[in-house]
């Protein structure tokens, strides 16, 4: 049985934050702020590494591409709840669905990916500073990069296409602001225990694998920043290291809460708002958390906003 015969739901709607039309205008509001902080900061992250040339290292490679990754990641989703918080139908199509729910998903994995990549890399500069140079060169950070891209693109192709084949017969209402898992295997008609299962144990596997690498690496990290003699470098290092720690709890820890511990017994409002939490909240903060202690960061996005572009050697 093919897709057309087996479903009869053409459409979804996304109920979003329902409420009165001053509610509305006041969520748009604030998720379009919101969204062009992200937009406008990770840009002016990559643009800073573009530009200016003692950027061109490894971290600020893979920070670089995390930031045009985040620009994606909010974009996948946040218009379309735009769009939805100003319309009265809150309607998208079967396929588009899919679509953000694919690529939510994967840019999500290849995010947690980047955050292994740039824990490597840290413990790299800070346990082995003499091997540094020769093991993170520009060839090798270019084949961690693409194989964060690549995998993370195709660690739910096939879950995520083995949902789209479910029977959706109706009702169509998704009681969130986007698709998710939960909602959409709660439509369907048909029992799904073993895709569901299937679902959440690469979910759970794939980011308890990752957080414990990262959590790891930290830790080796730590333990030698506290054998530096000097107060200046264990600063800088903390610094460093702490940004990159603040960002994986924030986006590790409502991650973790939505598809590792069980959520059956929390409230849709709940569920919403973790998602909010990491799916647009956490990529605004992004670029303030690795830039306002980084002064490298700092003087390079000094130079962006003021339209200065530093000079080539």
């Amino acid at each position: 049985m093919n897709k057309s015969e087996a479903s009869t739901v053409t459409y979804f709607v996304l109920l979003g934050f329902p409420g009165p039309w001053k509610i509305q205008i006041t969520l748009f509001s604030l998720i379009l702020l919101v969204y062009m902080i992200t937009v406008t900061g990770n840009m002016a992250i990559i643009c800073a590494v573009r530009w200016n040339q003692q950027l061109h290292t490894p971290m600020y490679m893979f920070l670089a591409n995390f930031s045009f990754l985040e620009i994606w990641y909010v974009t996948c989703t946040v218009p379309n709840m735009l769009v939805n918080f100003l319309s009265k139908t809150k309607t998208m199509s079967f396929s588009g669905c899919f679509t953000q729910f694919y690529f939510f998903f994967s840019l999500g994995t290849t995010e947690c990916f980047f955050l292994c990549a740039m824990a490597y890399d840290r413990y790299l500069a800070i346990c082995h500073p003499l091997h540094y140079p020769s093991i993170m060169t520009g060839q090798f950070c270019s084949i961690l990069v693409s194989f964060c891209w690549i995998i993370g693109f195709s660690l739910y192709l096939i879950p995520i296409f083995f949902i789209s084949r479910l029977s959706f017969c109706g009702p169509n209402i998704i009681d969130h602001f986007l698709c998710d898992v939960d909602p959409l295997m709660a439509l369907s008609c048909t029992p799904t225990p073993i895709v569901k299962y299937v679902f959440y144990s690469v979910s759970t596997l794939f980011i308890t694998l990752t957080g414990l690498y990262i959590l790891a690496s930290y830790i080796l990290v730590l333990r030698a920043v506290l054998q530096v003699p000097s107060s200046d470098g264990r600063q800088k290092a903390f610094s460093t290291c702490g940004s990159h720690l603040l960002v994986v709890s924030l986006f590790y820890g409502t991650i973790m809460v939505m598809y590792v511990s069980p959520t059956s017994g929390n409230s849709v409002d709940m569920h919403k708002t973790i998602t909010l939490i990491y799916s647009v909240v956490t990529p605004a903060l992004n670029p303030f958390i690795y830039s306002l202690r980084n002064k490298d960061m700092k003087y390079a996005l000094h130079n962006v906003f003021f339209e200065k572009r530093i000079m080539k050697n």
